[in-house]
């Protein structure tokens, strides 16, 4: 028999970000008895706060820094995992930003697609939070990571994201996958069928997100 799940809401909160309903499908990863399906791929605190999302992936294309990540663990309403660099920002200081995150509440951090395993090895036996690694290509040293001991993949391989996720799964089926789903069902549920665990899913803009209530508004005139 299915249960009735009572919702409650509010008439000046009810204009949020949801995540597509299909994501629910996923097994879920569980940290720290915290079960998350859904991340919402974003550092606008402003869409953070308004989300239904189970968690946030706090990744930019900027030299990562302290003050950020300090002020959306801040901001956030829920778990967050943060971006502590691995490219041009590694060794010692990716470390240092990965220790400062966990200290701040980050539930886990995020390392970018150059990051050298023994980076991968150090991290882990200086923090307590899950270590996770970008993966964009089938190229990438999957089995090098896995040896390294990192705890979540978070694959964004475009159209090839179901194929990275497969050959992930072949070499270890029970590492916990993050995958970006794209904008349409289909897509997500190939990502959650070829063994993804958890979905990334990237919201509109806020620019694009206003556009919608102007709109609303110019035809109430």
């Amino acid at each position: 028999m299915e249960r009735n799940i009572p919702v409650f809401g509010s008439r000046l909160r009810n204009n949020i970000v949801t995540v597509p309903e299909v994501i629910s499908q996923c097994s879920g990863i569980r940290v720290f008895g915290q079960s998350i399906k859904s991340f919402l791929f974003s550092t606008d605190v402003a869409i953070i706060r308004n989300t239904n999302a189970n968690a946030i992936i706090a990744v930019y294309p900027f030299t990562p820094q302290p003050v950020i990540s300090n002020a959306l663990i801040l901001a956030a309403d829920k778990p967050i995992f943060c971006g502590v660099g691995g490219g041009l920002t590694t060794g010692v200081r990716s470390l240092e930003l990965a220790i400062h995150a966990e200290f701040q509440g980050a539930l886990g951090v995020v390392l970018n697609k150059p990051t050298p395993n023994s980076l991968i090895t150090l991290l882990k036996e200086k923090i307590d939070i899950p270590v996770t690694i970008t993966v964009v290509s089938e190229k990438d040293d999957i089995k090098g990571r896995l040896a390294a001991g990192v705890d979540i993949f978070n694959v964004s391989g475009a159209g090839k994201t179901s194929d990275i996720i497969k050959k992930i799964r072949d070499l270890d089926a029970n590492v916990a996958i993050i995958a970006t789903g794209g904008k349409t069902e289909e897509t997500i549920l190939d990502a959650i069928e070829a063994g993804a665990n958890a979905i990334s899913y990237t919201p509109p803009s806020t620019g694009e997100l206003f556009k919608e209530i102007m709109d609303k508004y110019r035809l109430e005139e």
